[in-house]
């Protein structure tokens, strides 16, 4: 019989909570709630967990302040963030705190199931992968978001390490942008696909200490890493 999938929800709207409580239970999570971000933070170091699924609005400590310190203090699990809000700056921020996924309320609770499903078995593959890497003369730790090389030290936001993970595990290889933006972004409209331009321009600077390493594009289609 497959594990259950350990599932930590923050969310501050009893009734919601219940009825996601409720439902995910019976689909194969073992879930627990948190009622505040204080409270999820909390639970988050007592326990492993395979997907958190946080709101963005809460008491106390907010979705985002949440998924700060968690991502500060070395914890790499997959956060999906349910969220009210719409804006495209909100969506942005909720990524450089170290989300893995957005979901927009009003939301189908088997759209969350699908989403939290992908999230822990992403995160269920990624603790069988190395712990850093080398890239030319650098190495790389994306557990700490961490880019060394000799003695200086980079520290990247959740998002370009995360996009840097993705392109070290294919070294080598032609990755499609569509690919990356679906695994990170969750979708690969044409906003995020300019966001995912960015990242690769300042992932382009902090490896430029090392002629050797590249990110190469390649037109209409994605990216290469080089080394």
């Amino acid at each position: 019989m497959e594990n259950k999938i350990k599932l930590l929800l923050a969310e501050d709207e009893q009734m919601l909570a219940e009825i996601l409580s409720d439902t995910l239970s019976e689909r194969g999570f073992d879930i627990r709630i948190a009622r505040d971000g204080e409270q999820a933070l909390k639970l988050a170091r007592l326990e492993e967990w395979d997907v958190i699924v946080s709101d963005v609005m809460m008491p106390r400590m907010d979705g985002f302040n949440f998924a700060r310190a968690l991502r500060r203090q070395g914890c790499t699990t997959p956060i999906l963030f349910l969220t009210a809000l719409s804006a495209t700056s909100d969506v942005v921020k909720g990524f450089e705190v170290g989300g893995n996924d957005f979901l927009k309320k009003p939301f189908a609770i088997d759209e969350l199931i699908v989403r939290c499903r992908a999230l822990a078995g992403r995160g269920r593959y990624e603790q069988n992968e190395p712990k850093s890497y080398e890239i030319g003369s650098f190495v790389f730790t994306p557990s700490d978001y961490t880019l060394t090389i000799q003695n200086t030290t980079t520290l990247l936001s959740a998002r370009e390490s995360a996009v840097l993970h993705h392109l070290v595990r294919h070294k080598g290889e032609v990755v499609e942008a569509s690919t990356i933006l679906r695994e990170l972004w969750g979708d690969d409209n044409y906003f995020n696909l300019r966001s995912l331009n960015v990242y690769i321009s300042r992932l382009r600077r902090c490896l430029s200490s090392d002629s050797n390493v590249e990110i190469i594009s390649i037109r209409g289609v994605g990216y290469r890493l080089k080394d």
